[in-house]
């Protein structure tokens, strides 16, 4: 009788520990959504600040003309923050051990294949149940370094409600100064 322990050889996927992993690109698999976190005190203060901006220009406008304001997102589509591809990368590392890692964001089609040789920087997520996170990637075949990029609460609220929000707390900084020094 054969003992089917021993005969089968199957390569379990591993969370790599080191913070530098070189080896041969498996696969990427398919990509799904990960929605990024909106901190609500942060979209609080930041809505606060561009609303007393706002409600200055809004009497400049009223005053001057009659010209009408953007559109504006509402706060529970601010909150819900923005979505960015999780793409779940295999690649057979300097030991053979095959290991897992999550690309965050985009990179263009042609930058990795199977079989290419790549040196991945690593960094923890903070839920120690996910495998770590790709920051940049060293394509030793093609000589390419890449960093994916994704989305961030910054880039979520967008340059002109932070402008706005920036406005708001120069204008109340102002007030507060000119309470002080009268």
């Amino acid at each position: 009788m054969v003992n089917m322990d021993t005969e089968l050889h199957i390569r379990r996927v591993v969370h790599p520990t080191d913070r530098i992993v070189t080896g041969r690109l498996v696969r990427l698999m398919e990509g799904y959504a990960r929605e990024v976190r909106v901190g609500q005190p942060v979209l609080v203060a930041v809505l606060t600040a561009a609303g007393l901006a706002g409600l200055l220009l809004r009497v400049a406008r009223a005053l001057l003309s009659s010209g009408g304001g953007g559109a504006r997102r509402s706060f529970k589509d601010l909150k819900k923050g923005p979505e960015f591809l999780v793409t779940p990368v295999r690649v057979r590392d300097s030991r053979d051990r095959l290991v897992e890692v999550e690309l965050h964001g985009h990179l263009p089609q042609s930058a990795l294949h199977p079989g290419d040789h790549v040196q991945l920087t690593l960094r923890p997520q903070r839920d120690a149940d996910l495998p770590p996170r790709i920051e940049r990637i060293v394509n030793l075949t093609t000589g390419q370094l890449l960093t994916p990029r994704t989305a961030t609460l910054w880039s979520h609220l967008g340059p002109p409600l932070l402008l706005q929000a920036t406005l708001g707390v120069l204008l109340v900084l102002g007030i507060a100064a000119c309470s002080v020094l009268t």
